[in-house]
């Protein structure tokens, strides 16, 4: 595959999807190709994940790690019995409760699934995406579709189309367009393998939600910032979530984060530096005096975090639109979706974090 390649652009009906454009998606998979399409989270870029040539075509697009390993998207159960060497006695629990949805489940792989896809693990994760564009393009093409975030490696998640279309035009061969992502957040990833369920990337499914359902779960360090050498899942060991600019996280009381935001961009602008801030609808106000940020982006109420983790991706690609050389960040607390809106601002950021 060249740079340079035309990329076919596929505006689709989310609720009810052309078949027609489903079908002519389905056929580039068949082949061997890959192809951008939406989910209820963020953007995949799907190849077929029985077909190591296949899957070797979305590294090379997006320029990522080989040992960073992928999620396969199924769109029935009975998918899972071929994918698996066996099924953990909990697994059928969470698949009832949460699929079709945003939790992988990470399981012992079956020998149907290619090293490329596991980056030589001895599991999988699958999950059952309930986007309706995403069960149509699974079910036409009747492959299981191997598919990580569509965006350059280490940029963030594409949450639209068109921020698949900036990043991967002329490397993929094709997009289907079905509008914003939902949850605007990558799934859970839940390892079934370990002796408790342990969440491996916080995501749509909060650790209360599987609490509630298995009792006892654990939280691997890497959620919070722990380097690991060796990823069991997507998001575990590189830089993710990057804009251009340099973000830090500050954290602590609240008026005093805003009073130590406004402070850092005077203190920044008087270097020359564009500086962008990351707010919510409850600071926002307090930034439109002077020291104002150059830019300023208001992710959602505190109140109604899905809505901060809903806007967060397309907040820090719209920086890199602002030109912002400074992104200062507001942090949420770390309970129900706030953990995973965390964990990708520390990915974001590099763990720069700054108290007030």
């Amino acid at each position: 595959m060249s740079v340079g390649m035309r990329t076919k652009y596929l505006k689709i009906n989310p609720l009810v999807p052309e078949l027609h454009k489903i079908r002519l998606a389905a056929k580039i998979l068949a082949r061997g190709g890959v192809v951008a399409f939406p989910t209820e989270t963020v953007y995949g870029l799907g190849a077929n994940a029985l077909d190591g040539r296949a899957v070797r075509r979305i590294f090379r697009a997006k320029g990522r790690p080989a040992d960073n390993p992928l999620i396969v998207h199924i769109a029935s159960f009975q998918d899972v019995q071929d994918l698996v060497a066996y099924l953990p006695p909990r697994a059928t629990l969470l698949m009832q409760r949460f699929w079709p949805g945003p939790l992988t489940l990470i399981m012992p792989r079956s020998d149907l699934i290619p090293d490329e896809v596991t980056a030589g693990l001895d599991t999988v994760g699958l999950r059952m995406p309930s986007h309706p564009v995403a069960q149509a393009l699974i079910r036409a093409t009747r492959l299981p579709i191997a598919a990580p975030s569509a965006n350059t490696s280490g940029r963030p998640s594409p949450t639209t189309g068109q921020h698949v279309l900036r990043d991967l035009r002329g490397k993929i061969d094709a997009v289907i367009d079905g509008g914003p992502s939902t949850v605007g957040v990558e799934s859970t990833v839940l390892d079934l393998t370990s002796p408790v369920p342990t969440i491996l990337r916080p995501g749509g499914i909060t650790y209360e939600e599987l609490q509630a359902v298995l009792g006892k779960v654990a939280i691997d360090p890497a959620v919070k910032g722990q380097q690991v050498e060796h990823p069991k899942a997507p998001g575990m060991k590189y830089k993710h979530y990057a804009p251009a600019g340099e973000v830090f996280l500050v954290t602590g009381d609240l008026e005093r984060v805003v009073a130590r935001v406004r402070a850092l961009v005077a203190a920044w602008q008087r270097r020359g530096r564009r500086v962008a801030v990351l707010a919510t609808s409850e600071t926002a106000p307090f930034y439109q005096d002077e020291p104002r940020p150059d830019y300023l982006e208001v992710l959602g109420s505190r109140r109604q975090p899905e809505t901060i983790a809903a806007n967060l991706f397309g907040a820090l690609r719209n920086c890199d639109r602002h030109h912002a050389d400074i992104i200062l960040a507001e942090t949420v607390k770390e309970e129900g979706i706030g953990l995973a809106i965390m964990n990708r601002l520390r990915k974001s950021a590099a763990n720069r974090i700054i108290r007030a």
